[in-house]
């Protein structure tokens, strides 16, 4: 089965930094974009950042300039540098994969999968 598993986050201050790691799994035969959405308390999910498989990327305007998305075939993996923080920045960060799989591989079909990692916080304080 396609998945994603979040790792870092925690708890940073105004102006500094923090770094997400987001790993795939079940992505043979798979060609897949992987995103970073966050979510606030009381509002809604919003997108962040996300690259598509030919490593293009693109960003909210919100964390433009402060925030960078880079990949890592090797590893199946993506990563979010986030500098510069502020505190609207706190949320639950969720990652996110599309992954279109040309063949079966194992108990995973081919087509089209969906799938989101379970979040992990990011606070920031003043």
């Amino acid at each position: 089965q396609v998945q994603v598993v979040e790792s870092g986050g925690g708890s940073a201050q105004a102006g500094g930094s923090l770094r997400l790691s987001c790993t795939a799994s079940g992505v043979t035969y798979c060609n897949y974009d992987m995103s970073w959405y966050r979510q606030a308390p009381g509002k809604e999910r919003e997108f962040v950042s996300g690259i598509d498989s030919d490593g293009s990327t693109t960003y909210a305007d919100s964390v433009k300039g402060r925030f960078t998305i880079a990949q890592d075939i090797a590893k199946k993996s993506v990563a979010l540098q986030m500098s510069s923080l502020i505190r609207e920045d706190t949320a639950t960060y969720y990652c996110k994969i599309d992954a279109r799989c040309r063949r079966s591989y194992g108990r995973r079909t081919a087509g089209t999968h969906t799938k989101w990692g379970q979040g992990t916080q990011v606070t920031v304080s003043s």
